[in-house]
């Protein structure tokens, strides 16, 4: 398949990662860890007038997959799947137009994402069920391994919307999460590249052993398998070339996650140093929305079911 962007939607790509470098995104995610959300929601409110809180409902999943990208990359906090790819696929009515205007939405949806992401600072929380979402409470916190997520219990109330569009929901949110992890290794990567150019040993640059090179290449090219994967199920989104992508990018964005903690040495596991926020992200997006168990086995029986 040869799959390449139009011109609008470089130029939106573009826009939008202009914005973001600009924004200091990593001090917004230091300070959404620590429980200010200030910053957050005020990146959260320009990004809505971009536009991107409305993709799902007035555009296309490719441009979707283009702004998660942009956000995985840049380690942008909040709720984000769950808010403008689960619930605003999901919902209907008042409550999808709130989203698209920038209301901060989260949700639950079990056995998958079984807690609700930043629910002590959504407007809205809901749980998703079989007979439909829910509007519900926020319960009790637990940890993550990402700083920057903080998950919670939520207690379901009365039924608010059918669940006529919860697969095509779910399928949107696992696609999204897929791309915020393609953008998040490629960060790694860039950074892991950066920093072997610079940090010298013996004498030399690390980055001239060979050792290094190999590595770093092993993820370059791990990245270059996952995109198309990622491209192909949003111009398709069908189950199993979503789950395909989900498994791809996940694989990939963990490569790069432990591939860049090597070339950094112990500074990379650090609080203090940038890189751990993109290398935990990474390690929590890979079981959210969906383990790699989960989507293999998705890809598995779609496959059996077509030849059986």
């Amino acid at each position: 398949m040869r799959f390449e962007l139009t011109t609008d939607q470089r130029d939106f790509a573009a826009s939008l990662d202009a914005l973001l470098a600009a924004s200091d995104t990593v001090a917004v995610a230091r300070a959404w860890a620590e429980g200010e959300h200030a910053p957050g929601l005020a990146l959260w409110a320009r990004l809505a007038e971009q536009g991107v809180t409305m993709l799902a409902t007035e555009a296309t999943p490719v441009e979707v997959c283009i702004a998660f990208e942009a956000l995985g990359r840049h380690a942008v906090p909040g709720p984000w799947v769950e808010s403008a790819a689960y619930l605003a696929t999901e919902l209907a009515g008042s409550a999808q137009e709130a989203i698209a205007s920038g209301t901060v939405a989260t949700v639950a949806v079990p056995p998958h994402t079984p807690y609700a992401l930043d629910a002590d600072v959504a407007e809205r929380v809901y749980a998703a069920g079989r007979d439909g979402v829910r509007t519900a409470t926020p319960g009790e916190p637990h940890v993550s391994v990402d700083r920057t997520r903080r998950l919670f219990s939520v207690a379901p109330g009365p039924v608010h919307d059918t669940a006529d569009r919860s697969q095509e929901a779910f399928d949107l949110a696992v696609l999204a999460t897929a791309a915020q992890l393609l953008g998040a290794g490629e960060r790694v990567l860039a950074d892991a590249v950066t920093y072997v150019k610079q940090r010298k040993q013996f004498g030399r640059e690390i980055g001239s052993y060979q050792a290094i090179k190999h590595r770093l290449a092993d993820v370059r090219i791990a990245l270059d398998f996952a995109r198309p994967l990622v491209h192909g199920a949003a111009l398709d989104p069908a189950p199993r070339a979503v789950s395909a992508a989900k498994v791809a990018c996940a694989d990939a964005a963990y490569l790069a996650s432990r591939t860049g903690l090597q070339v950094h040495g112990a500074i990379g596991y650090t609080q203090e140093f940038d890189l751990s926020i993109w290398i935990t992200k990474i390690r929590a997006l890979v079981t959210a929305w969906g383990t790699p168990a989960f989507h293999r086995a998705r890809i598995l029986d779609s496959l059996v079911g077509s030849h059986g």
